[in-house]
């Protein structure tokens, strides 16, 4: 727990310092590059979670591995090298685009379906969010086949359940009393 919200401080500081230098966008899209290539990568996440390898190391492959990203980010490996937390690199990053995504007046829907989205449930699931709320959306697919067919939409603390799992225990509720 203390480790969230150490990565919610670290990701209002970086927030708030590329705002001020007009990079907020680029710096988002150097998280989610992050975020991404450290959930994709055993090997990197490993690396960085290992405690016995050296603050001094794990920075310079950083900045090797990312020497693409803006001066900020940058400046964030620093940061973490110097109060050594490379342990809470991922957590950042996805703390930090969802404070932007809130800054930019952005919600993300999370729908949870049996199988892959198509374009006709999507269109379904679009509808429904425009009655939850009128804040531009991202749409995250998470596949779960026990939810046998439909979907279930969570935006913020708000959740629709449309799934087929649902409707059968809702009437194996109403046959059994």
């Amino acid at each position: 727990m203390a480790s969230t919200r150490a990565a919610i401080r670290y990701a209002k500081a970086i927030l708030d310092l590329a705002s001020s230098k007009n990079v907020a966008e680029a710096v988002s899209n150097d998280m989610f590059l992050i975020m991404s290539t450290i959930k994709g990568n055993l090997e990197l996440n490993t690396f960085i979670q290992n405690p016995t390898i050296k603050v001094e190391i794990k920075e310079n492959a950083l900045q090797e591995i990312f020497a693409e990203v803006n001066g900020v980010t940058k400046g964030l490996f620093h940061l973490l090298f110097e109060n050594k937390r490379f342990e809470i690199l991922e957590a950042i990053a996805s703390e930090y685009n969802k404070l932007f995504d809130e800054m930019n007046g952005v919600e993300v829907a999370k729908v949870t379906t049996a199988f892959p989205m198509d374009a006709d449930l999507e269109a379904k699931v679009l509808a429904k969010i425009a009655t939850f709320s009128n804040k531009k959306v991202t749409i995250e697919n998470v596949v779960d086949a026990s939810i046998i067919g439909g979907f279930i939409l969570r935006i913020g603390d708000k959740q629709y359940n449309a799934s087929v799992a649902n409707r059968l225990q809702v009437l194996k509720r109403e046959l059994s009393n």
